[in-house]
């Protein structure tokens, strides 16, 4: 199977300190990160760890639910996925993301919304991401458009 890589490259303290992170498998880019900008509402164009948490979670979920769309006898036409992933203080100590909420809209031929919901469902529990994140809270959202 597969092995994909992400390298950081990281300088300076957490507070003062900024990062690269390169999709290094795919060549597909470079992005900058840093904490403060993380912590942040608004990220100034920085990525994050929790972004690309999100960025894997949506695409991850995407696939499946396609697959196990078209198992359930649906046509998938059009999917639209969106991952918040959320990023805050752990009451614990240190930070956590205590949470991330699946938004689904779709249009799918063949399937009535509550087959639709059904197959969402199934699609959170077995996305490879979501098992992954299994420690995380992941919460749906899923329609037809």
């Amino acid at each position: 199977m597969a092995t994909r890589t992400a390298r950081t490259d990281w300088h300076g303290t957490l507070e003062e300190g900024s990062g690269t992170v390169t999709l290094a498998s795919s060549g597909q880019g470079s992005f900058e990160v840093s904490f403060p900008r993380r912590a942040a509402d608004d990220a100034q164009g920085v990525t994050s760890p929790e972004e690309l948490v999100a960025a894997a979670h949506s695409s991850c979920f995407a696939m499946q639910f396609s697959a196990l769309l078209a198992q359930a006898g649906g046509n998938p036409q059009a999917l639209e996925i969106t991952a918040d992933v959320r990023f805050g203080p752990d009451p614990a100590g240190g930070f956590h993301i205590p949470g991330i909420k699946l938004t689904v809209r779709g249009k799918v031929d063949g399937l009535d919304a509550e087959r639709f919901q059904q197959v969402a469902e199934e699609a959170k529990a077995t996305c490879p991401v979501s098992k992954a994140l299994a420690g995380t809270t992941i919460t749906l959202d899923a329609a037809l458009s």
